[in-house]
């Protein structure tokens, strides 16, 4: 860990943090509305099986955050996913996505899960480079999807 990164706080998000969380889905190439996150984010926050863990230092904007949840599934024991990571492309290497992925998986631990998965698109290589470099192996598995609206829910 560099200097730096020792400076980096890694906490729960707050309805202080829509405004930074939307600028971040941004760079992941999910653009959001603000006012659309913080309603989102309203009700996320109040969900006990849903943890969204956010890397700040105090001179700078967020840094990064991810997104982890509980699966209940009727053929297996308590699992969890990701739902997103992003780290602001600025400190990308720099160790805060490491620090992300270690909250959410202790946290996952504290809630019981055997186990953690997560989704990547096929054109991330840098990203899966990272999951493989910090012990996640590929399952072989194909994500289907039907829209039930032409356009999603503002909610």
């Amino acid at each position: 860990m560099s200097n730096d990164d020792r400076s980096v706080t890694i906490r729960l998000a707050s309805q202080g943090d829509a405004e930074q969380l939307a600028r971040l889905c941004e760079q992941l190439g999910y653009p959001v509305a603000t006012k659309h996150l913080s309603l989102r984010l309203t009700s996320l926050l109040l969900q006990s099986d849903h943890a969204l863990f956010v890397a700040e230092r105090a001179d700078v904007h967020l840094l990064g955050w991810v997104h982890v949840y509980r699966c209940f599934l009727i053929h297996t024991d308590p699992e969890a996913q990701i739902g997103e990571l992003v780290v602001d492309a600025a400190v990308r290497r720099s160790g805060v996505g490491c620090r992300l992925m270690q909250a959410a998986e202790q946290w996952v631990r504290e809630q019981g899960c055997w186990a953690i998965y997560l989704r990547s698109n096929v054109s991330r290589a840098d990203a899966h480079q990272f999951y493989h470099k910090i012990g996640y192996d590929v399952v072989t598995s194909s994500l289907f999807c039907k829209p039930l609206w032409k356009e999603p829910p503002t909610v």
